[in-house]
């Protein structure tokens, strides 16, 4: 069964909408991409921080445990697509759902 945090951030996904939460002790306004669960088998996120307090420069891509997140909401907004892929990503092993693949090919 899916947690909460899993929940709404698949929603938002579905729904192309923002969320903001706080994850590790900092607020953070982001577009989720990519849900599913690591290696470990725990429930993880890829999502575009685009605005919000980090330890490095905005934007960026963020791989966040779900059971790390806190006070998350989903929001109406603009749809912050994310920067160039150089790598591929590693932070989703098992993927649930892609916004570019699930999402966004279904609606063409």
């Amino acid at each position: 069964m899916p947690s909460a945090a899993y929940t709404l951030f698949r929603n938002a996904i579905l729904g192309e909408r923002q969320v903001v939460c706080s994850y590790e002790g900092r607020h953070r306004e982001l577009c989720p991409h990519i849900i599913g669960t690591n290696i470990s088998g725990e429930e993880v996120v890829l999502a575009w921080q685009f605005a919000g307090e980090s330890s490095g420069p905005l934007p960026q891509w963020r791989c966040l445990k779900l059971a790390n997140v806190r006070d998350a909401r989903a929001r109406d907004g603009r749809w912050h697509a994310g920067g160039s892929h150089k790598t591929t990503q590693k932070c989703v092993v098992n993927i649930d759902l892609d916004i570019n693949v699930h999402v966004r090919k279904l609606r063409k």
